[in-house]
Formats: C-alpha cells, structure tokens, sequence
C-alpha cells in the first residue's frame, strides 16, 4: 500500500515537468515553457513498497489551447541503475528527503504494475489518498497473461507518444490526451487491451481519454 504523504517537494512536481516537457518530441508547445496545472490522475502500487508510482494528468494553460498530458512518474530513494536519460530531476520530500523522478515507461516497477492494472490483477488507486481504490479508471485486456520473466522496458517516444514493446503486443502510451464523448471511454477496434479515466477541465468538466491502448505487435 502507498502513504500518500501531505508535505512539502522542493522543486515541486510541475516545477520539474516544466523544464522536462519541451524536451519531449510529444510536447506540443513549442519553444516556450508550459503553465501546467495537475488535472488529475492516479497511482498503482509497488508490492515491495519502495517505488512511488503515479500517472499525473498535466495540464498546459499557455495560449488560448489547453493540451493536457499523460506523464507516468516514478519516485525513488536511489538512482534507478542504468536510467540517466529518463531522469526527469531530484526533488527534496519533506518527510521522505531526497527522491529522484523518472519517466515511468523507463521503470520497470512501473510498467510490471502497468501491465497487471491492464490484465485485471492489481487495482488503480487514487492519487492523494491513502489506500483508496479509484473506480474512474477502467481497463480491459484479451488474450493471455502477460509473461514478464526477464522483461526489460524498452520505450521510444515519437510525436504521437511512447511506444513501449511489451509481451505479446505493444502499449501506446497516449502522451497528449483526446477527450472523448464516452463515458467510459471505449478501445480502438481491434485493440488487446486499455487504461482508461477522466480528469478535471476548464469550469468544473470532466474530460475523459483513454490514456494508453495495447495492439498487436
């Protein structure tokens, strides 16, 4: 279970993705910095309770468009071994000291608890509370379990997200997230499975998206 600690993180969150974002192919902001707000999200839990591990919906306020994105965070107490180039940055937590941020589809933690959320074995949790399963998410998955022994996360970003090859298929991490009309947003025909959820818009809306979408390899 997560403890969801209500302390301070010097740089804050959204101070660390405002530098990281334009970095990313995916960002559709162009050479100017975003003004991002947390929309929402959710969290999934680490069985060995070491790894922090949230999907935060950022939004970007900049302009008369507002784009909101889908950034799978790790935290950590170490370096994750072998994981520079998805350090997002370090921030000081004011319970837990220093913690370093990646980009969650570099984290195997995070991607094996992906993948269990997908196939329906581990539960979406909500992001600022502690031990409170978040009914908003849905998922769905066909096909066979999905076998992990000896798997290493392998994703490369593009401008329409990440691509993150996993058994059996491939997971297209949705980075710059479409609203859509159904609730619950509904899989692309044809795809092996989805994550799925709302977040907080402009004068008190709800948008929802579906967040990532598993296809035939």
């Amino acid at each position: 279970m997560a403890l969801i600690h209500h302390t301070t993180l010097k740089p804050t969150k959204l101070e660390l993705l405002t530098d990281w974002l334009p970095t990313r192919p995916w960002y559709r902001g162009g050479p100017d910095a975003p003004v991002l707000e947390k929309s929402g999200g959710f969290r999934l839990d680490d069985p060995e309770g070491e790894v922090g591990i949230e999907f935060m919906v950022a939004t970007d306020r900049k302009g008369l468009e507002r784009t909101a994105y889908l950034i799978p965070l790790t935290y950590r107490a170490a370096p994750l071994e072998g994981a520079e180039h998805a350090l997002i940055g370090t921030a000081e937590h004011g319970v837990l000291g220093k913690r370093w941020a990646y980009d969650g589809c570099h984290d195997p933690v995070l991607v094996t608890e992906l993948l269990s959320l997908i196939e329906g074995s581990a539960p979406a949790m909500a992001q600022s509370i502690t031990d409170t399963p978040d009914h908003e998410v849905t998922r769905s998955h066909t096909g066979a379990p999905f076998g992990l022994d000896g798997f290493a996360p392998e994703p490369t970003d593009d401008r329409n997200g990440t691509r993150l090859p996993v058994p059996g298929g491939v997971l297209h991490v949705h980075r710059v997230l479409i609203p859509v009309d159904e609730n619950p947003p509904a899989p692309r025909q044809g795809a092996l499975g989805h994550v799925a959820t709302g977040w907080q818009g402009p004068d008190g809306t709800r948008p929802r998206a579906v967040l990532m979408t598993l296809l035939d390899a």
